[in-house]
C-alpha cells in the first residue's frame, strides 16, 4: 500500500465496464484453470463452497459489477476497482464501507507464478469469495473500521493480522489443515507449500503471538497461523484490535526466522 507499482490500472468506463484485452483475459484464464484443481484439493470447504458461489467465468476476467451483483446477495459488499496499491487509509475506508477493492490489472506471463503487488486475480479469486460468507465479512468490516479509528502508528501493525489471517491463513478442518488466505489459494506454489512443507512454522492463531511476528511478502511463509473455524474470525472481529496492538508494543516483536531481504535463497 502507498507504493509505486510497474502496473498501469484499467479504468472503468462511465458504464464500471473495463476493456480487458485478448491477452489479459487469456492469463486469467490460464491462472484460473491450473489453480481450480490446486484448491481443491488444499483449500477448506467454507472457501470452495464460497468460490462455488461466485461461478467466475473462466474464458474473461470477470467485471467488478457482477462480482459484486453475487456479493451484495450474500452479505451486502461489493467490489471498488483501484489501482495496484492503494494508502492504508483509503484501504481502511473501504473496508469501512464493505467495499473491497480490487486492483483492476492482471499480471503478466512473466511473474505468472508470483507478484509482490495484489492484481484482480488475486483480489476477485483469493479474497471475493470468503466475502459470501457472513463470519468473514464481519470480520473485515470490524478490521476497516478498526483502521479508521487507528492511529497512524498503527497500520503496519494492523496490515500484520490481516496478513498472518485473510492473506496467509490456515484452517483445522475434519479433512486435516487446509487453507482459506486469499494469498495462499491465489497461489500456485504456496498453496501445497502451505499445508505440505515441512520447512515452515505452523501454530494457533493468537492474535497477540500474530502481531509479534515479523514477516516478508517476497518469499513462501515461514510462520503460518492456524484457526479452528470462521467463527474464531467472527470472534477476532469483536476483539479490541488496538487494544491487541498496544499489548504486542508491551511484549515487544519476536526475532525474525527468515533470512534478511538480500540473502538469494531457494524456498522451493
Amino acid at each position: 500500500m502507498g507504493k509505486s507499482s510497474k502496473y498501469t490500472a484499467k479504468t472503468p468506463d462511465r458504464n464500471g465496464h473495463i476493456a480487458y484485452t485478448t491477452e489479459e483475459n487469456a492469463v486469467w484464464h490460464d491462472l484460473i484453470t491450473r489453480q481450480q484443481p490446486i484448491v481443491e484439493k488444499y483449500a477448506c470447504q467454507d472457501y470452495l463452497r464460497a468460490l462455488e458461489r461466485m461461478q467466475f467465468p473462466t474464458d474473461r476476467i470477470p467485471q467488478c459489477q457482477e462480482v459484486s451483483t453475487v456479493l451484495r446477495k450474500y452479505t451486502g459488499w461489493e467490489v471498488a476497482p483501484v489501482p495496484a496499491l492503494i494508502p492504508f487509509d483509503q484501504f481502511f475506508s473501504l473496508l469501512a464501507e464493505k467495499k473491497f477493492p480490487a486492483a483492476s490489472f492482471i499480471r503478466s506471463r512473466e511473474e505468472m507464478d508470483y507478484l509482490q503487488e495484489p492484481d484482480i486475480f488475486h483480489e476477485i479469486f483469493g479474497h471475493t469469495p470468503l466475502l459470501t460468507d457472513p463470519r468473514f465479512a464481519e470480520f473485515t468490516h470490524a478490521y476497516g473500521k478498526a483502521g479508521m479509528r487507528a492511529d497512524k502508528k498503527d497500520h503496519v501493525m494492523l496490515a500484520r493480522l490481516y496478513w498472518f489471517t485473510v492473506e496467509f491463513g490456515l484452517i483445522n478442518t475434519p479433512r486435516g489443515l487446509k487453507t482459506y488466505g486469499a494469498g495462499i489459494v491465489s497461489s500456485f506454489g504456496e498453496t501445497p507449500y502451505s499445508i505440505d512443507s515441512d520447512k515452515p512454522v505452523r501454530k494457533p492463531l493468537d492474535p497477540v503471538d500474530a502481531l509479534r511476528t515479523p514477516y516478508r511478502i517476497d518469499i513462501f511463509q515461514t510462520t503460518y497461523f492456524i484457526i479452528n473455524s470462521l467463527e474464531d474470525m467472527f470472534k477476532l472481529a469483536h476483539m479490541d484490535l488496538i487494544g491487541l496492538i498496544s499489548e504486542a508494543r508491551r511484549l515487544g516483536m519476536h526475532a525474525p526466522n527468515f533470512p534478511p531481504a538480500d540473502n538469494k535463497i531457494s524456498w522451493a
